[in-house]
């Protein structure tokens, strides 16, 4: 454990309550219940005033076995679809900056947001990069903070429960279980590989370097057919459980109050970019010929980590949910940056143009 870890106490407190929510959550045949489960019961109890926390460790290592995960998922026959997903790519271009463009406006006008906190705001996802970006702006950053953090959550909750009423049918309650497990005498080899090249990556600040290093490799393994199998149940399941801690925890610290106060807000600008995902992906859906699910996580703006994880959980194309969620990633690591730079240099114009107050 290191200086920056929890005490162990708040820290297995919180699992045990996402393990609780898990499994309420499976009783009820929920979808997606080792996501959704612990999401909603840490959360609960973040918002009643837990110290709700992981371990950097414990997390990071979940990363890696997710990451294992998705990539034992990663067919052939899902690599020979690959040359159909530019034009997909195209439009979830079209569909971000339509999300920022229009949602800034949006929270200016209905919630008297300040140009800056609104294109924060308004940014489907990165939120770590976000707010790295925001440290020499004037925005209100525990607002943007509020506001991302309630968008990942319902879109969490919504995706799973949007698939049925779009012609998927009864979602599995259960992840399915498509190989057999791998041996332990090819796991545990496949993992130290896949956390080392993680790492790696996470020192390159590659977003969600550790899941996605876990992933390539995973994945390069399976189509090549040098590894077979998926990672068994009784690692692949608390994985999940921990993904869906995970968001709860982002809830530590916040206070009933400051939700109902952003949640105006958050639920206008989540049911907007909702609305405009579900067209996105519904047209990709029609001119590609490609599953409406699959095409409806790779476009939902949530965390990247998690859509991942949903696609796995849900049965969708894993390898086309994450393309589209790093693509995501990287266009607005482009793209934020010069947005925040023309917002900046306008309001920099009017200010100069405006007329001088009275002394």
């Amino acid at each position: 454990m290191t200086s920056t870890d929890p005490p162990l106490g708040p820290a297995l407190l919180t699992l045990a309550i996402g393990a609780a929510g898990a499994a309420l959550a499976a009783f009820l045949h929920m979808p997606a219940p080792f996501i959704i489960g612990p999401a909603l019961s840490v959360t609960i109890a973040a918002l009643a005033g837990l110290r709700a926390e992981l371990p950097r460790g414990f997390r990071d290592t979940c990363f890696v076995v997710m990451g294992v995960n998705l990539g034992a998922s990663v067919t052939p026959e899902a690599i020979d679809t690959a040359i159909r997903w530019p034009l997909s790519l195209v439009v979830l271009t079209i569909s971000v900056l339509t999300i920022i463009g229009l949602g800034a406006r949006l929270l200016r006008r209905l919630f008297g947001f300040d140009p800056m906190s609104a294109l924060l705001t308004a940014t489907p996802g990165h939120l770590s990069f976000v707010l790295s970006l925001s440290t020499d702006l004037r925005a209100d950053l525990p607002r943007v903070t509020m506001i991302q953090t309630v968008r990942v959550l319902a879109l969490i909750l919504l995706v799973p429960f949007l698939a049925p009423l779009l012609g998927h049918g009864d979602l599995p309650a259960l992840p399915p279980r498509t190989a057999p497990a791998m041996s332990l005498l090819v796991l545990v080899p496949l993992l130290a590989l896949a956390g080392a090249l993680g790492l790696l990556l996470d020192r390159l600040r590659v977003p969600a370097g550790l899941l996605l290093g876990g992933m390539g490799l995973s994945a390069l393994g399976h189509a090549t057919g040098t590894v077979s199998g998926a990672v068994p149940a009784w690692l692949s399941v608390p994985a999940f459980i921990a993904m869906g801690t995970l968001i709860g925890t982002r809830f530590s610290g916040v206070t009933p109050r400051m939700l109902l106060q952003s949640l105006g807000a958050a639920s206008l600008l989540t049911g907007f970019a909702a609305l405009v995902s579900l067209v996105a992906a519904a047209l990709v859906a029609k001119l590609l010929g490609l599953p409406m699910l699959s095409a409806l996580i790779a476009f939902a703006p949530g965390g990247l980590e998690t859509m991942m994880a949903m696609s796995l959980l849900l049965n969708a194309d894993p390898a086309y949910v994450t393309t589209h969620h790093v693509f995501r990633l990287l266009m607005l690591t482009v793209a934020l940056p010069l947005l925040l730079a023309r917002t900046r240099a306008r309001l920099a114009r009017e200010a100069a143009a405006a007329p001088p107050t009275p002394g």
